[in-house]
């Protein structure tokens, strides 16, 4: 049996990715410190043969035992997050991807980093390719999750050039599906939690600003694609099919057959005004493209925030 260690597992991502693991037959160690990720995500899996451990990943990652497959997935990955927790931010893409790596190196396993569209920055290329370097404020407030990505790509890259591991990088674009949660603060989840509430939904910006949402369950397919594939080089994984903040708030509203109404606050700083993937090299390295529709997505995602909602008014 196959078995792999997943990094930040109690994250919305993470736990896609344990469902998954677990369902092609591998057995799953997951390793959070439950600083952003919740047990409830994690909570499904406990007959199955994964394990759990408490941990934060900055300070050891000690797995007895082989494995297969080390998945770095832990980190702040929301802008409410990584702007309240700048250092830990900061620790995780340093600290925690040099302890992830160094198992990996240990077990002779596999190893996937979990970066960001992010490392691009306000792009000043569009559609974004792997080969762009980006427009990134080291010193600005999102710089904080920006640059440890950006560090966590070099130093997984030497260790693939300098140790000879197997090394993976993923830059996720945005990604949206159930296990959000309902206070995230990106787009989708604002927007959902805000519409079914019967709230104004809040835009910051004119809202021209673009944006490109895959569901989590395309992204994933993507992920594990990577994984068992030869390729070393960054591959981003998203959804090329561009759209407006304001035409998402939009199709929300509509979707959730709310009656809310827009308002418009002011952009934050270093907010990108574009974003889209150039999915070529994933299209044409991995077989991969998206499947699943917007309508599809947000209905599935719209179901799993209304029953949330209704658990959360309960307690």
């Amino acid at each position: 049996m196959p078995r792999a260690v997943i990094t930040g597992v109690a994250g919305f991502i993470g736990s896609h990715l344990a469902d998954i693991l677990l369902e092609r037959g591998y057995s799953v160690v997951g390793i959070d410190n439950l600083l952003t990720g919740s047990l409830s995500n994690i909570r499904h899996l406990g007959d199955r043969d994964f394990e759990f451990i408490e941990l934060d990943v900055t300070r050891d990652i000690a797995v007895a035992g082989p494995l297969d497959l080390v998945l770095h997935w832990a980190s702040p990955a929301s802008p409410v997050d990584y702007l309240e927790l700048p250092i830990p931010t900061l620790k995780v893409g340093a600290l925690g991807t040099h302890k992830a790596l160094g198992l990996a190196k240990a077990k002779n396993a596999r190893f996937v980093l979990a970066s960001t569209s992010e490392v691009y920055g306000d792009p000043l290329e569009h559609p974004q390719r792997e080969t762009y370097w980006g427009n990134v404020n080291p010193i600005g407030p999102r710089g904080v999750y920006d640059e440890a990505k950006r560090f966590a790509e070099a130093i997984t890259t030497a260790y693939h050039r300098y140790h000879g591991l197997d090394a993976k990088i993923v830059r996720i674009f945005n990604t949206y599906g159930p296990r959000m949660r309902l206070q995230d603060g990106r787009a989708i989840p604002n927007f959902i939690t805000q519409a079914l509430r019967g709230e104004d939904v809040t835009v910051y910006g004119d809202g021209d600003q673009t944006r490109s949402f895959c569901f989590v369950s395309d992204l994933v397919r993507g992920i594990l694609d990577l994984a068992d594939s030869d390729v070393n080089e960054p591959v981003n994984i998203g959804n090329p099919a561009e759209m407006t903040i304001r035409q998402i708030a939009d199709a929300i509203i509509r979707a959730t057959g709310s009656l809310s109404r827009v308002v418009h606050k002011p952009l934050p700083a270093d907010d990108p005004r574009v974003r889209q993937p150039d999915i070529t090299r994933a299209r044409t390295l991995l077989g991969w493209e998206p499947r699943v529709s917007l309508d599809e997505g947000l209905r599935k995602t719209i179901d799993y925030f209304r029953a949330a909602l209704a658990a959360a008014e309960t307690r």
